[in-house]
């Protein structure tokens, strides 16, 4: 006789009910069953998330009649890591049945949790999730090094994992980028995934190669153009969401925080403190370009490119280069440099709107914190 999997999940219900009734908040299944795919051999996926630390304790994983149970905790930060998608099972949230909750204000938070997926896939939020494409795009890299490091004499089996890592971070990059989450498993979400409107060209060639070829060359060579079409796409992308220029917005308080770097740098010139120096001026250059880029674009520059095109607009502004004038035996060149920066820096941004908290001493500070108030609570 076939198990019947929802008699598994109301033994579990009543011992909750009997045994932690105040301890879990919130008991669901996914997966198969719950798209109406299920085998014979099918398991009924839990998952539950528990209201106290106690709740943790109900966790369990058992076999009846040969089919594997897992029944395993969801904090609620990991759900909301989900919902935001910044965990690749948003479905477990987005498409479970619920089982069982405890009270009214678990199965509202949890509601909530949809809604936090609904309004991630809204126009509003698309470079969001550009963004954390890019992110997950770049975690691909450290496979590609692996794979190009690996020698003749490594085995199918490296390369074929290796590729797999490369695969399955690409194609989740792709569903960021198509602003939606997969809603099934790898092996099983093929459809899906070549239905995506944004992907390359050759996108089922080069899973055809990954995961069929025998060729270590083949495989490498399928793993580094797809993520480089795939790099091309996202940028391609983030290109089309650039904004119209806003510097007070996106550059309210940069220079006040970014004055005590550059003050760093022109102490450690005078202490001839180069390493500082050298940690400090690359770092400062870098991160007020990547801010003007932002303020002009509305979006940052990408790290995965090998070009530093945002560097042009630190360049148009005409503020000096401090990295060419890192020099270990003379640091004054670097630090008048610094200095010129600084007045440079000041003067671009009020140009362009930025207001900067800038007080001669503590009694204009104090006035400026009145009046601060004073507009807060009018």
């Amino acid at each position: 006789m076939m198990l019947d999997v929802f008699n598994v999940s109301e033994t579990l219900l009543n011992h909750i009910k009997m045994n932690y009734p105040d301890d879990i908040a919130i008991v669901a299944y996914y997966g198969s069953y719950a798209q109406g795919t299920a085998s014979k051999r099918s398991d009924l996926d839990f998952f539950f998330i528990p209201a106290t630390s106690k709740g943790y304790d109900a966790s369990i994983q058992f076999l009846i009649h040969d089919i594997s149970f897992d029944f395993w905790p969801i904090s609620w930060e990991r759900a909301e890591s989900m919902a935001s998608f910044n965990d690749s099972k948003t479905t477990i949230i987005a498409d479970c049945k619920l089982l069982y909750v405890r009270s009214n204000e678990d199965g509202e938070r949890f509601m909530k949790l949809r809604d936090t997926i609904s309004s991630f896939q809204e126009p509003q939020h698309r470079l969001t999730l550009l963004e954390k494409s890019e992110t997950e795009l770049g975690s691909v890299y450290i496979h590609l090094y692996k794979l190009n490091k690996a020698d003749d004499s490594e085995n199918i089996t490296f390369y074929r994992t290796e590729a797999h890592a490369v695969l399955t971070k690409v194609l989740q990059s792709l569903a960021l980028i198509n602003q939606t989450y997969f809603t099934k498993g790898f092996g099983k979400n093929k459809q899906q995934i070549l239905k995506f409107p944004l992907k390359p060209a050759h996108l089922e060639s080069y899973m055809h190669t990954i995961m069929h070829s025998e060729v270590k060359k083949d495989i490498l060579q399928a793993c580094e153009q797809l993520t480089e079409d795939t790099l091309e796409l996202l940028i391609d992308q983030k290109e089309k969401y650039s904004r119209n220029p806003s510097y007070p917005d996106r550059l309210k308080g940069f220079y006040e925080e970014e004055k005590g770097t550059l003050d760093k740098i022109i102490t450690a010139c005078e202490q001839h403190d180069y390493e500082t120096a050298f940690f400090s001026a690359i770092h400062a250059q870098e991160t007020i370009a990547s801010f003007l880029y932002f303020a002009e674009t509305g979006h940052w520059p990408c790290n995965l490119t090998l070009n530093a095109d945002y560097q042009d607009i630190y360049k148009r502004v005409g503020l000096p280069e401090l990295v060419t004038h890192l020099t270990a035996h003379d640091l004054s060149l670097l630090q008048a440099e610094v200095q010129s920066l600084v007045s440079l820096l000041d003067s671009y941004l009020l140009t362009k709107g930025v207001e900067i908290n800038q007080f001669q001493n503590i009694e204009q500070f104090e006035v400026f914190l009145k009046e601060k108030e004073g507009m807060f609570f009018n």
